[in-house]
């Protein structure tokens, strides 16, 4: 009996040695089959609430962005508290001049909407909207996503439109409540049935997101990619991925889906904190993200095969220049203009 026992152990454990050498072999093969891009094409998302968040002149650090940094390709947000402050009552101005300077400048902007909007507190929901029951509120926002889409859809310069951002993961659901996929979809057919020309970009979480409900609606995918975070239950702490991560996770999403065009929507290189920037000393800034991370992450991001990169974080390099620390602004410079005119 101890014999067969024996026997059976052996086979047990080459039956598991030879499952765990072949999940190697097809990480590895995942991994491999997807090549780095020779050349990476940068560009920076921009919110004017979280420019006004840091007391910053938005409009300097906007045209700093695009001369200074040599900005051509910029990600814009019409978050819904900004265009309708008050029920009915309409505020483009500040967007307008977002868009009409990157037109001067032949920048390529991709204008994202909806109630989920890049940016904390991740959804934008003006005030009167109050205790609205769901019914109602779908149909302001489909008010205003359709003037926000007619206002700009004839801009020469509009790359894409991203609707909602993020709308599948699972995250601030006390803030956004539950994700409507029914009501994603038919934002995405409103946008195409008033704009048919410009592709949709629908983006999901890099690292917890699943990517195909993303994929399946829009015609452009974004992935977000973070790497030093803070959460409730944890604490501060580092994401343990690599760019290899990234390189499988397309590739199996693809292997199951099919290809789909695939950017890095938002690539994390500002402290994330557990309160308001602002509320935090410049030291204990400088703890969470520092010169050696931001190198870090942009190294990691470079090997992950997307070539079209968004970064994140370009209105605290710009207050970081304001309070005696230009060496992010002058890395981000130069990462910038690394791309052929």
């Amino acid at each position: 009996m101890r014999f067969v026992r024996g026997k059976a152990g052996i086979l047990s454990q080459l039956v598991v040695g030879v499952w765990i050498f072949g999940a190697l072999f097809f990480f590895i093969w995942i991994v491999q089959r997807r090549s780095v891009p020779d050349s990476l094409s940068y560009g920076v998302s921009f919110s004017k609430l979280h420019a006004d968040e840091l007391g910053l002149n938005w409009k300097e650090a906007y045209v700093a962005l695009l001369d200074e940094l040599g900005v051509r390709r910029v990600r814009l947000s019409a978050h819904w508290t900004m265009i309708e402050p008050e029920r009915d009552s309409y505020d483009f101005s500040a967007l307008d001049f977002q868009m009409q300077e990157a037109r001067e400048r032949n920048v390529s902007v991709i204008l994202a909407l909806g109630k989920k909007a890049p940016g904390w507190p991740e959804c934008h929901i003006p005030k009167w909207v109050g205790t609205m029951p769901w019914d109602e509120q779908k149909e302001e926002i489909r008010q205003y996503i359709g003037l926000v889409v007619n206002r700009y859809k004839d801009y020469p310069n509009l790359q894409y439109w991203q609707v909602e951002n993020e709308p599948f993961l699972d995250f601030a659901r006390h803030l956004c409540g539950d994700p409507d996929e029914a009501f994603i979809q038919d934002e995405v057919l409103l946008v195409r049935e008033i704009d048919p020309l410009h592709p949709i970009l629908l983006t999901d979480g890099g690292e917890f997101g699943t990517w195909h409900k993303a994929r399946k609606y829009g015609d452009i995918f974004g992935s977000t990619l973070y790497v030093y975070v803070w959460t409730q239950k944890i604490g501060y702490w580092r994401y343990p991925i690599n760019a290899a991560f990234f390189r499988a996770k397309l590739n199996i999403v693809e292997a199951l889906f099919g290809t789909k065009p695939s950017i890095l929507a938002e690539l994390g290189l500002e402290p994330w904190l557990n309160s308001p920037i602002v509320d935090a000393s410049i030291e204990e800034q400088l703890l969470r993200m520092n010169i050696e991370r931001f190198d870090e992450i942009i190294a990691l991001a470079a090997q992950t095969s997307f070539q079209e990169q968004y970064l994140w974080g370009a209105e605290w390099w710009y207050y970081m220049k304001l309070n005696g620390h230009p060496e992010f602004w002058q890395k981000a410079k130069a990462l910038i203009r690394t791309e052929p005119r």
